[in-house]
């Protein structure tokens, strides 16, 4: 918690306001410089250990280690989704922990899935948005990427919780987290590399997208249409007496169709 609490304190404190940007993205600077600061971190660290781990460990064998660690984390989805009232997901998440648990083998294999128990994505950040907290500003955090003020206090609880964070000796739990990024970021290195070719301006792409992504899933894929703020215009005099034809359409950020699929994965890398 201390550690988002000075991230958000920086941002205030060196991240202006611009009163041209995007009004959601108020510390665009600051989030510029941190989502530089993560590229440099990936390209000289991450993405090459990845890629060695990725050429060197068979897909059998990654494909259990991202079982094992989906499994630990459906505990906790189940909790969020009862805390959103969604009770019988949440019973399904927690027999899916169980039964991978046991007949899977401590989640190496998801046997729940063949049994048609549904696998959710829930977090607490999630918990906070159905709760009605809004977003607050955009915030790209060091090393955990695209994130919101709501959001960064949601990954607080989540961390908090995270049962791979009791693993004990502390050396056990180190290799487990590290095993557990880098296995994430192997599965993220075509992700990555379209995003790359998807958009002239990354970070804006990435933005748009996270922002867009997180609001379906707060409403399981079915988001209230968001309501027309014009108090701007009405401070602006028009330049013209006559309205153009399209005064009332409005233009919306075009995101490519497989923006979907990109940032399902980079959040996944993000968290």
């Amino acid at each position: 918690m201390r550690f988002l609490g000075s991230i958000v304190l920086l941002a205030v404190l060196t991240g202006c306001a611009t009163a041209d940007g995007d009004p959601r993205d108020p510390f665009e600077g600051f989030n510029r410089g941190v989502y530089k600061f993560n590229e440099t971190v990936d390209e000289a660290i991450a993405k090459p250990v990845a890629t060695a781990y990725r050429n060197l460990v068979h897909e059998e064998i990654r494909s259990r280690v991202r079982n094992f660690f989906s499994n630990i984390a459906d505990l906790f989805i189940g909790v969020n989704n009862v805390l959103q009232g969604k009770f019988q997901d949440g019973v399904e998440d927690w027999a899916r922990f169980a039964f991978n648990s046991t007949i899977g083998l401590f989640g190496i294999h998801d046997v729940a899935s063949d049994m048609g128990i549904e696998k959710h994505n829930e977090d607490f950040g999630q918990t906070l948005g159905r709760w009605g907290v809004p977003d607050g500003p955009y915030l790209v955090l060091p090393i955990l990427g695209s994130s919101t003020l709501r959001d960064s206090a949601g990954t607080a609880g989540d961390l908090y919780t995270d049962p791979v964070g009791d693993f004990r000796p502390i050396r056990l739990r180190n290799s487990a987290i590290a095993l557990r990024l880098v296995n994430v970021r192997a599965d993220l290195l075509d992700a990555s590399r379209i995003l790359e070719e998807a958009a002239l301006d990354k970070y804006v792409f990435q933005r748009d997208a996270y922002l867009q992504r997180r609001r379906s899933l707060i409403y399981d894929g079915q988001p209230p249409r968001e309501e027309r703020i014009q108090e701007e215009r009405s401070f602006r005099t028009p330049v013209n007496v006559e309205p153009a034809t399209d005064v009332n359409s409005v233009v919306l950020p075009r995101i490519p169709q497989n923006y979907e699929a990109v940032m399902a994965a980079k959040h996944a890398h993000d968290r």
